[in-house]
């Protein structure tokens, strides 16, 4: 017998939900097909058969908490002739885990569904539009309570988004939170990004976008004022010599806030193709443990959802957040004349029990000025 059991986790992650299990007892797998989903509140991990074999009893049932090392199932190995196993074991088709666990939720087969995404993979969107055409992206049909004539919907809050309230309640009660703001004008970095997008994208398979401008500048603020970068431990400042950046991604389980690694060393094509895949996986799913652990400052983009302004929450334990937002043609004066420009409004908000007021304006400031003249992150000024 295989024992089937729960992975070790993270030291920030001790306990996860079983969501539906994709076999019956009795049923052939395949060694590497995906058993069980597995919910923690940063992502939700495939379980897969460590061998082929029969999954001869399954120990924990869909819903149940469990801990790393607990038994779920046991595969019996020489249940069947490898060739039968072959024969009788049907993987799923490519699709993601909350995708999948949306299909069971309606007893949908994955193998019925049309895939859009690429390599024909299978998406949470192409699984809402077979359970209602032209529904979109949303709640698709749950069961109604009434109380009286007045409907309601009760959904469960899944396990990220508890965790995400947790945090966020968390991140206000203990940290002393400000928030400051300035403007920038993009008209340097669209005029950029229009003269180099196509040979940039011929040159590297991948677009160029404005967040690699923003991470890009995010580092050399930081550099300049080093506190913005680093976090509390009790009574002790940790002063990172490093710059993992969290990018803020949606996805249909909430948000989720990948890492970019060293990006003081990453090429702005690096970035974005970074960036492209963790968008991607987060739609999917597919997101790991390491992609949403560590992180020594973050940027957020409500401009992307039309956001005009507002004042970004910081991730513990890091110490500063920098919101991005809507670019608008407005109004403003240049050299004594009214003229109309992309503008943008950018928000930090900050732990202010360790970053003072000064520092954080300054940071912000040095952010805008380096977007506003971009040559200076190739002369490093």
């Amino acid at each position: 017998m295989i024992e089937l059991k729960v992975p070790a986790l993270s030291e920030s992650v001790t306990e996860g939900t079983l969501i539906t299990w994709h076999r019956q007892e009795g049923d052939a797998v395949a060694a590497g097909e995906n058993l069980i989903d597995l919910e923690t509140d940063k992502v939700v991990l495939e379980l897969p058969a460590p061998k082929a074999g029969v999954l001869s009893k399954i120990v924990r049932q869909n819903g149940e908490v469990v801990l790393p090392g607990d038994i779920i199932a046991l595969i019996d190995e020489t249940a069947l002739p490898t060739k039968e196993l072959v024969k009788t074991a049907v993987l799923s088709p490519a699709i993601g885990p909350s995708a999948r666990k949306l299909a069971a939720e309606h007893a949908l087969d994955p193998a019925s569904i049309e895939g859009s995404a690429r390599g024909g993979r299978v998406t949470r969107d192409d699984v809402l539009a077979k359970i209602v055409p032209d529904a979109g992206p949303g709640i698709a049909s749950i069961p109604l309570e009434t109380a009286g004539d007045r409907p309601v919907q009760r959904v469960p809050m899944t396990r990220l988004r508890a965790r995400i309230a947790e945090r966020l309640v968390e991140a206000q009660h203990n940290a002393a939170i400000l928030t400051t703001f300035n403007e920038v004008n993009m008209q340097p970095v669209m005029e950029l990004r229009s003269r180099y997008k196509e040979k940039f994208e011929k040159e590297h398979g991948v677009k160029l976008g404005f967040m690699s401008f923003f991470a890009k500048a995010a580092v050399a603020a930081l550099k300049k004022f080093p506190v913005v970068n680093a976090s509390l431990d009790g009574n002790d400042v940790l002063y990172h010599g490093y710059f993992d950046i969290g990018i803020a991604v949606s996805s249909p389980r909430g948000l989720v806030v990948p890492v970019l690694r060293d990006v003081d060393s990453l090429s702005f094509a690096e970035i974005e193709r970074q960036i492209g895949d963790f968008g991607a996986r987060a739609r999917d799913g597919k997101l790991t443990m390491e992609d949403l652990t560590g992180g020594t400052f973050s940027i957020s983009n409500g401009g992307v959802f039309g956001s005009m302004m507002s004042t970004p929450i910081l991730n513990p334990p890091q110490s500063a957040i920098l919101g991005m937002h809507k670019t608008y043609d407005r109004p403003v004066a240049e050299n004594g004349q009214v003229v109309i420009r992309p503008m943008m409004y950018l928000a930090l908000s900050y732990d202010h029990r360790l970053i003072d007021g000064r520092e954080a304006v300054q940071f912000l400031v040095a952010i805008k000025e380096t977007l506003e003249d971009p040559a200076r992150l190739l002369l490093q000024v």
